[in-house]
Formats: structure tokens, sequence, C-alpha cells
């Protein structure tokens, strides 16, 4: 069995290989820095993958 799994970012399409992850775990595209969260994990080791809405703290500016 692969140790290393495989997506893509859905935002820019660079081809992503991660260790072993689970869903719910999060990464950073390393190409446009995207924060994905891992949705699901197939057969096969392929990682289905979802952008993650990051809050931006409101520094009161």
């Amino acid at each position: 069995m692969s140790t290393t799994l495989t997506g893509a970012c859905p935002e820019c399409e660079t081809d992503l290989s991660t260790p072993p992850m689970v869903k719910g775990e999060t990464l950073a595209c390393p190409e446009c820095m995207l924060t994905l969260r891992v949705e699901d994990v197939a057969s096969g080791g392929v990682l289905s993958l979802q952008m993650v809405e990051v809050q931006l703290r409101d520094w009161g500016q």
C-alpha cells in the first residue's frame, strides 16, 4: 500500500502529494498558499480537497 496520497488544489489545480492524512485534516497548497481540508480519501490514495474559508481577524482598524 502506498504511503503517499495525491490530490489537486481546487483553486490552482496544482498536483499535490502528501503523507498519509485523514478526513478533516488541513494542508496548505504550496503553489497558491490556500488552506485546504481533506473531504475524503478515496481508494488508491486520492484525496478529495475543499477550500477552507479563512476568517481574518479584525483588529479594529
